[in-house]
């Protein structure tokens, strides 16, 4: 008797298994479908930027994007979120990955799966070049009367809110002119990713000056965030392994980054 009910066990796992094994994943969906769904926030230089007249994007995560397509043998749909929404978005399936400068959380971890990093990051302050000596340190900003800007919804304003108790922060909505803001004097400084600090001091030079860039506060990993699928991930980690060991990706980092 217990020899049957061992053999029919031993049954029930291997259907159990088999089964699973000829459920499809969303790689074999998404290749069957043709296209691949990227999510981006179009907002967010120099990752990704959406013109609202052309409703193209464009970026480093654009290009990258367009070259796991290629891989993948598929085209790719862009679909436009923002960061408030990123993760109503996620788990309605909107999209199979998100691309565009995203940051692992944990908090994200639950909902997806996150590829291979693919860049260092941390938050660091970005503010006018006359004011920038001002802000070295968390304690250095703050102070009563500084004026710190975020954007709400990512991890730029939880980083703000999480070490900012006497310091004024304000919250502005366009992530595209929220360095304008400070330019002009209406903000003191905004705590981002070191890349976008290194970025946005190009296109304001002597306006807007990037705060010791290779010495963020914190420490943080970009990546692209996935859809749980395992299938998934380990193309999109093999696809960026080779992509980094065959130079095709430092040829894309050095049109947006250098």
């Amino acid at each position: 008797m217990v020899r049957v009910l061992s053999s029919l066990a031993v049954v029930f796992l291997l259907m159990t298994a088999s089964a699973h094994a000829q459920q499809a994943s969303r790689l074999d969906d998404i290749i069957k479908r043709g296209s691949l769904r990227v999510g981006l926030t179009g907002d967010y230089l120099p990752f990704s930027s959406l013109d609202k007249e052309t409703s193209k994007f464009r970026g480093f995560d654009v290009d990258m994007a367009e070259a796991l397509g290629k891989a993948l043998g598929v085209k790719v749909d862009y679909v436009h979120t923002a960061w408030p929404q990123l993760m109503k978005d996620f788990e309605a399936d909107n999209f199979d990955i998100a691309m565009g400068g995203v940051s692992i959380t944990l908090d994200w971890q639950k909902k997806g799966l996150f590829s291979t990093p693919i860049m260092l990051e941390g938050k660091t302050p970005i503010a006018r070049c006359s004011d920038a000596g001002k802000y070295q340190t968390l304690a250095d900003i703050d102070r009563p009367g500084t004026r710190v800007i975020v954007n709400p919804g990512g991890t730029n304003e939880r980083f703000a809110r999480a070490n900012i108790k006497t310091a004024e922060i304000k919250t502005w909505n366009d992530n595209v002119t929220i360095f304008d803001e400070i330019a002009k004097g209406d903000a003191d400084l905004m705590m981002t990713d070191a890349s976008e600090t290194r970025y946005q001091q190009k296109l304001h030079p002597g306006v807007l000056c990037a705060v010791h860039p290779e010495r963020p506060f914190d420490f943080a990993e970009k990546a692209y965030w996935m859809q749980r699928d395992l299938a998934l991930k380990a193309f999109v980690d093999q696809w960026l392994h080779i992509a980094i060991e065959d130079g095709s990706f430092k040829k894309i980092y050095a049109v947006w980054f250098e």
